[in-house]
């Protein structure tokens, strides 16, 4: 039986957990509604934002399924890159957005790996979650982005800042006909 006593660490815990939680879900509703320059805003400077590629392997080869930092990625941004990416979208006139897509970002399974209790300012910590990403575009162009998200996350004066997001998307191929959500 789990012990559930509302020990001063264990309300710690809970604070902090809810804190990230409403972090996530306000950075999935600022891309919901295309906030763009808002969620910039909470990355660090330093961002490193990560989506290696999945691939297809045997058992005995699972820990070469995802490819490391120095290897092919889908994208392998940091805070600049991440800039001109909104920019463009921000144009009107990008091919792949024009018409603009409808996009609904859900975050599930949020935990914080290893037994940090509070995040107190320049300190950073991991936390995982699950991911679905629904975009439509047109009449009748449907994608559906499904992963886990391992994010590093550090607080600067008094916010929380995404320092690292390493996405993983369930695909080894991209069904999607390009990539312009942000995951």
């Amino acid at each position: 039986m789990a012990n559930n006593k509302l020990t001063p660490s264990r309300l710690a815990y809970l604070d902090l957990i809810r804190e990230v939680e409403d972090f996530l879900y306000n950075e999935a509703d600022l891309l919901d509604e295309r906030d763009y320059d808002e969620w910039l805003s909470l990355f660090t400077e330093d961002i490193v934002y990560w989506m290696p590629i999945r691939k297809n392997v045997s058992y005995e080869d699972r820990d070469k399924e995802i490819t490391d930092e120095n290897d092919i990625a889908w994208f392998h941004d940091d805070k600049a890159t991440l800039i001109k990416r909104v920019r463009q979208l921000q144009t009107g006139i990008h091919w792949a957005e024009e018409p603009i897509s409808r996009v609904s970002h859900l975050i599930t399974n949020i935990r914080i790996a290893g037994s940090t209790v509070t995040l107190e300012e320049g300190q950073t910590m991991k936390v995982k979650c699950r991911f679905f990403v629904y975009r439509n575009r047109l009449e009748t162009e449907t994608d559906f982005l499904v992963g886990r998200r391992e994010d590093t996350l550090t607080r600067t004066g008094g916010d929380l800042k995404i320092a690292k997001r390493k996405i993983i998307i369930d695909q080894s191929v991209l069904m999607a006909k390009n990539l312009t959500v942000f995951l």
